[in-house]
């Protein structure tokens, strides 16, 4: 669900509903998988593959029962997912060696989705990759172009360039296939992604000359507003995902609570589809200043932000432009000194596989 505007008492929304893939690879990352898989609906995790586990897992179970008619379904995709776990291996070498790194942290992530609108059956979607938390190279549908958002990113885009089946593709999975299993999963899981949790607010402070953190968690659905309100005056922060399906966020204030300072401050929360927003007081008294809980709650952010960057992007991305079998993978690489199909033969067994057999296929492809 995104948001269209708001009204001084509500959020109003439309319904784009949004499907994406987000696979990152690692490297030199203690306590985090190598390698793993998300599927996302509306930034709520449904299915998820990491190097650790080996296992590709429903995460709701609502997407359990579209896999009873399809028992083999998980276990296909814990292949695909394999494969692509070797491609990334090589991706990530590649680009550390164009970027002239020999070694150190590094991050590779490739997001791929769709979105629709269920009521004029407009759909958009989007095809990207990133190094380092950095644009690397992306797909324009509109214009049949790849996207290189660097130098290094150059030869990249010059391989696949070349490739115009990759390229028909590529917009074929954005625009037709991708919807068709949107719409699948909207339609088993309706009932949970339409509901409305609303949030336990918090006012936190970690010394009494930290800033005052307005912090709401346990909501649903993600679209929401929090901010801090001086004087009737609004004076925004991420959303983050929980681990239960719901979401969080927080906003910082940066004031001395004093009496003059809590007669003039207040919080402000508002969820999409709900009349009355939640307005809690600046007062001292309520303040939670228990630094372990308050560190906790900190590294808990840092984590969710870190996993959770790639969401992140695609949201923000939405929202600046608007104001497995749903994802087999035919491995296709270019370089012939990493045992690997040439484009031009990946274009041909394309046309047969999406023809035939994996008509849900998007393409990984090596850098």
């Amino acid at each position: 669900l995104s948001l269209l505007t708001t009204t001084s008492n509500r959020l109003i929304f439309y319904f784009w509903w949004v499907l994406f893939y987000l696979t990152t690879a690692s490297s030199q990352i203690a306590k985090l998988p190598e390698f793993w898989e998300v599927a996302y609906v509306d930034g709520v995790q449904i299915v998820q593959f990491d190097s650790k586990s080996r296992k590709t897992k429903a995460k709701l179970d609502w997407m359990n029962k579209i896999a009873v008619e399809d028992p083999d379904l998980w276990e296909r995709e814990m292949r695909v997912s394999l494969g692509n776990e070797q491609v990334f291996k090589v991706n990530i070498e590649i680009i550390k060696e164009r970027f002239n790194q020999t070694g150190g942290v590094h991050m590779m992530q490739w997001i791929n989705g769709c979105e629709w609108d269920d009521e004029t059956g407009e759909v958009n979607g989007w095809n990207e990759y990133r190094y380092d938390g950095e644009d690397f190279i992306s797909f324009e549908w509109k214009t049949m172009r790849w996207i290189a958002a660097n130098p290094e990113a150059f030869i990249t885009k010059n391989k696949w360039e070349r490739s115009d089946g990759l390229k028909e593709y590529t917009k074929s999975y954005v625009t037709e296939i991708c919807p068709v299993f949107l719409k699948t999963y909207v339609s088993n899981g309706r009932d949970f992604l339409m509901r409305t949790e609303l949030p336990t607010v918090s006012l936190l402070r970690k010394t009494p000359s930290s800033p005052v953190t307005c912090h709401a968690t346990g909501f649903f659905p993600r679209t929401s507003d929090l901010f801090w309100r001086k004087d009737g005056e609004q004076l925004h922060e991420d959303t983050l995902p929980n681990h239960d399906g719901t979401f969080q966020t927080k906003a910082h204030l940066k004031v001395e609570v004093t009496p003059d300072a809590e007669a003039k401050y207040e919080c402000v929360f508002r969820l999409a589809g709900v009349e009355e927003a939640i307005v809690v007081k600046l007062d001292g008294k309520s303040i939670l200043s228990n630094a372990r809980m308050v560190v906790a709650i900190a590294v808990t952010l840092g984590v969710l932000a870190l996993l959770a960057a790639g969401v992140a992007t695609v949201l923000a991305k939405r929202r600046r432009t608007r104001q497995g079998e749903g994802r087999q993978h035919l491995v296709c690489r270019e370089d012939p000194k990493r045992t690997s199909l040439p484009h031009a033969t990946c274009a041909k067994m394309l046309v047969i596989l999406t023809s035939f057999l994996f008509p849900s296929s998007p393409i990984l492809c090596s850098m």
